[in-house]
């Protein structure tokens, strides 16, 4: 087989014809893998300690590794659905899946590579996506679309810090360049889902004779986004803790007033809705345990993270996976036992994540948490697998 003929069959593979199907394929295939290294850590039956320390490996693969690959995936997708970006599939597809590939491999070789090489391997993925995506979205008309470039340079610049850092050696820098980052994806989660959750929500109203979507109030959404970036900007500045918890008081009661318009409870019936809407149950969540931690102490500071990147993040990923892939492959959007049982497991998960974390039980409640939540992911590739590799269906007029 010749080269070109090679780059051929790869340009018309069903699997790079669409964002979501290698990054989402990739993405779940890594949640697992990830959750048995950090269960297998936690139970001393693995050392991880080459590849960082177990807390700073589990926190960067977990944020520049499974997440990575889920947002990406959906960036990718979403974009020229909602806003008319043209598709990026084919060679250039499979150019940033090598990036994301190429990231892993190095990041778990680490002990065997100098850290330069591992960091520059890291470091392709943002920075190819932002050149891939960089001019059409600043071609949009809609210009609230631009918001999505700071975030992720501010992605780029918590990945390099994180490197930095871990090249002289500091691993409270390193620590809080993960933290920035997961702030990142909290800002993205919010402006997005905040977004796809009641339009999806005012569609399913409307067809169901129940009402009609929410109408966006402009002021409440750009506080809501205000108070949230300012929060991020004090928690990681070292702001004092009366500043960060009343900040995360004021997050937690104008994006509860938020989500509380979409009226979430009237398509609780409805096939993938539930998770969307429970996933920002958990992001309010997340603000009100923050607030609890810095005004009072009467729970860990680590209880919000975990609150938003298992339960909020988990569950919208999750919802979003599935739908994505029914609706972009000509599917229809009936959720079978099978594509609802992931979300319910992530949430035992986060719940069960929660407890442990709350009550400082021993590593084996917190195992038993990371795989579960593995589990999620894995069923839901037990579901899309073959639909993300295989090609779409013909979609009814």
């Amino acid at each position: 087989m010749s080269a070109s003929h090679g780059l051929q069959r790869l340009r018309a593979a069903p699997v790079f014809a669409s964002g979501f199907r290698p990054f989402y394929l990739l993405g779940a295939l890594y949640a697992p893998v990830l959750a048995a290294g950090f269960a297998g850590a936690l139970l001393g039956w693995v050392d991880l300690q080459g590849a960082g320390g177990l807390l700073l490996w589990h926190g960067h693969e977990m944020v520049f590794g499974f997440s990575s690959a889920i947002i990406v995936g959906t960036l990718l997708t979403a974009l020229p659905s909602w806003a008319g970006m043209p598709e990026v599939h084919g060679l250039r597809l499979a150019a940033l899946v090598l990036a994301w590939l190429l990231g892993r491999a190095a990041f778990w070789a680490a002990p065997w590579l100098p850290a330069s090489v591992v960091a520059l391997a890291d470091l392709l993925l943002w920075p190819a996506l932002l050149a891939t995506l960089a001019a059409d979205v600043w071609r949009m008309p809609n210009r609230l679309y631009r918001l999505l470039l700071p975030i992720v340079l501010a992605l780029i610049a918590a990945n390099l810090a994180y490197h930095a850092a871990a090249l002289a050696g500091d691993a409270p820098s390193a620590t809080r360049a993960l933290r920035g980052a997961v702030w990142a994806i909290v800002v993205m989660y919010t402006l997005k889902g905040g977004v796809l959750t009641p339009i999806f929500t005012g569609n399913a109203l409307r067809e169901l004779g129940r009402g009609d979507q929410a109408r966006f109030l402009m002021p409440l959404e750009a506080l809501a986004l205000a108070l949230l970036v300012a929060l991020a900007v004090a928690d990681l500045a070292g702001a004092p803790a009366l500043v960060t918890g009343t900040l995360a008081a004021m997050c937690a009661i104008v994006h509860a007033l938020r989500v509380a318009r979409w009226r979430g409870w009237l398509v609780a019936d409805q096939p993938l809705l539930p998770a969307l809407h429970l996933s920002f149950a958990w992001l309010v969540l997340a603000f009100a345990l923050k607030a609890i931690a810095d005004l009072s102490g009467a729970v860990p500071e680590t209880a919000w993270m975990h609150a938003f990147t298992v339960g909020a993040l988990g569950m919208m990923m999750l919802a979003l996976m599935a739908r994505v892939s029914l609706r972009h492959t000509g599917r229809p959007l009936v959720a079978s036992v099978l594509t609802r049982t992931p979300a319910v497991v992530v949430f035992i998960a986060a719940a069960l994540r929660l407890i442990a974390t709350v009550n400082g039980l021993e590593p084996r409640t917190m195992a038993l948490a990371a795989l579960l939540w593995a589990a999620a992911f894995a069923i839901y590739l037990l579901r899309f697998a073959a639909v993300l590799v295989g090609p779409s269906l013909p979609r009814a007029a």
